[in-house]
């Protein structure tokens, strides 16, 4: 079993109309990746694919990864190729409750985004502040269960 110390928060960096086949195909084909940036992915409507089973590494921080579980909300950027935070009300619910399984499975793991690491060459993703949206969110109390396809 691998010793997960972070769990870190991302976003693609595309459009959140951005489909999990292409930033699949972008990773094989352009960075010639062999495997995801990611463990989860969160589409727009709050669905959360699981790209990689949690025992494997991803490529989601470099220089970190051995220790990592890496989740990923699709979006962080306007047309325009401004970067910000594009989630929405879903992947914010799904993301909360991703994160809360995930420490109850690692308790120890820090969460952190993605620009919160070291050597990360000025990256702003998730383009929102982790710790700050995680001390001020108010999940929804209806149905906190995940639903993560596989």
């Amino acid at each position: 079993m691998r010793l997960i110390r972070y769990i870190a928060v991302h976003c693609t960096d595309t459009l959140a109309s951005a489909t999990v086949e292409s930033i699949k195909n972008y990773w094989k084909n352009h960075l010639k990746w062999k495997r995801p940036g990611y463990h989860y992915i969160i589409k727009a409507d709050g669905e959360v694919v699981k790209l990689l089973d949690e025992e494997k590494i991803s490529n989601g921080v470099l220089g970190f990864n051995p220790v990592t579980v890496n989740i990923c909300y699709i979006g962080g950027r306007t047309k325009e190729k401004t970067k910000i935070d594009t989630r929405t009300e879903a992947q914010k619910e799904s993301m909360f409750d991703l994160l809360v399984e995930l420490s109850e499975r690692y308790p120890e793991a820090e969460i952190k985004g993605h620009c919160e690491f070291p050597g990360q060459g000025g990256r702003t993703c998730p383009n929102f502040n982790v710790k700050e949206w995680l001390r001020n969110y108010t999940p929804k109390l209806e149905d906190n269960d995940l639903d993560i396809a596989a």
